[in-house]
C-alpha cells in the first residue's frame, strides 16, 4: 500500500471515488492525523484530504505519486531536495491547537543509559522555537511523480517542536541510506549543517530504543554495532553518524 505505515491501511470505492481507509488503535495518533490533516487543508501543502472521520479510523483522498523510497537514487536525491522546501514551509505554518509536545529528549537520554545502549554523546541542543511538526519526515511518507512532491502523508506523529531536531531527524534517516542525502536536505533546508548535526546522536539513541523494544534484532545487532565503532571525539562523531550508509 502506497499510502500509510502505521496501523491498518486499504483502498476503499466510495460513490465512483477511491479513497484510502486508515484505522489506528492508538486514539492520540489518530486525533493527532485528523488535528494536522484540517489544519493543512487549505495551506497549499500536499496532503490528503478527509473525507471521513470516525472513532479509530479516517476515510481520505488517495494521493497521486510513488513512494519516493522506492524511486532510484538520483530520483530520490531530487524528491529530498524538493522536500526540504516543503518542510521548512511547514516549520512556517502556524500549528492547530491541542497537537501533541514534542519527544521528551531527557527521557530518552535516560532511557538509553538506563537500557546499556552503546556510548554516545548524548546532549540535548538549546531549545529553539516551537512550530508545527510532522513527526517522522522520511522518504516512505513522501509521494512523487516526475520529480516533483505530490504528497507528504502519515501525520499521526504530528507535534509541536523544534525544526531543526526535526530536520536533522529526517536527514540523518535519510543519510543512512545515502550520506548525500544529509547535506540535500540541510543546505535546501536552509540551515547551519553544524546546528543540525548536535541533533543526530539524540536520533541514534531514540532508533536504537525503538529497535530494543519492538524492532527486529538483526536491526538492533547491526545498529548496535555501528554506534560501537564510531570514533571517541565528539566531532568526529557526529561526522561520522552522518557518513554512514
Amino acid at each position: 500500500m502506497r499510502q500509510g505505515a502505521v496501523g491498518h491501511v486499504r483502498l476503499v470505492e466510495r460513490q465512483g471515488r477511491r479513497l484510502v481507509e486508515k484505522r489506528m488503535t492508538e486514539p492520540s495518533r489518530h486525533d493527532a492525523e485528523v488535528l494536522a490533516l484540517r489544519a493543512l487543508a487549505h495551506t497549499g501543502m500536499p496532503v490528503p484530504e478527509l473525507v471521513e472521520v470516525r472513532p479509530g479510523s479516517i476515510l481520505m483522498t488517495l494521493m497521486p505519486g510513488e513512494r519516493l523510497d522506492s524511486e532510484d537514487a538520483d530520483v530520490r536525491l531530487d524528491g529530498l531536495r524538493a522536500s526540504a522546501t516543503l518542510l521548512r514551509r511547514l516549520h512556517e505554518l502556524p500549528p492547530p491547537d491541542g497537537l501533541p509536545a514534542a519527544p521528551d529528549d531527557a527521557l530518552i537520554i535516560r532511557r538509553y543509559r538506563d537500557a546499556g545502549g552503546p556510548p554516545l554523546p548524548l546532549a540535548i541542543p538549546p531549545a529553539g522555537a516551537t512550530v508545527f511538526c510532522h513527526g517522522d519526515w522520511t522518504d516512505g511518507n513522501l509521494l512523487a511523480a516526475n520529480g516533483d512532491i505530490t504528497a507528504v502523508v502519515d501525520w499521526e506523529a504530528a507535534h509541536l517542536g523544534d525544526p531543526l531536531r526535526e530536520l536533522s531527524r529526517a536527514a540523518w534517516g535519510a543519510a543512512r541510506k545515502d550520506p548525500r542525502s544529509f547535506d540535500v536536505l540541510v543546505e535546501g533546508y536552509g540551515a547551519d549543517p553544524a546546528t543540525v548535526q548536535a541533533w543526530l546522536p539524540i536520533h541514534a539513541a531514540e532508533l536504537w530504543l525503538w529497535f530494543a523494544e519492538a524492532g527486529p534484532p538483526e536491526y538492533l545487532e547491526k545498529l548496535t554495532a555501528e554506534l560501537r565503532s564510531l570514533p571517541t571525539r565528539t566531532d568526529e562523531t557526529y561526522r561520522a553518524l552522518v557518513d554512514r550508509p
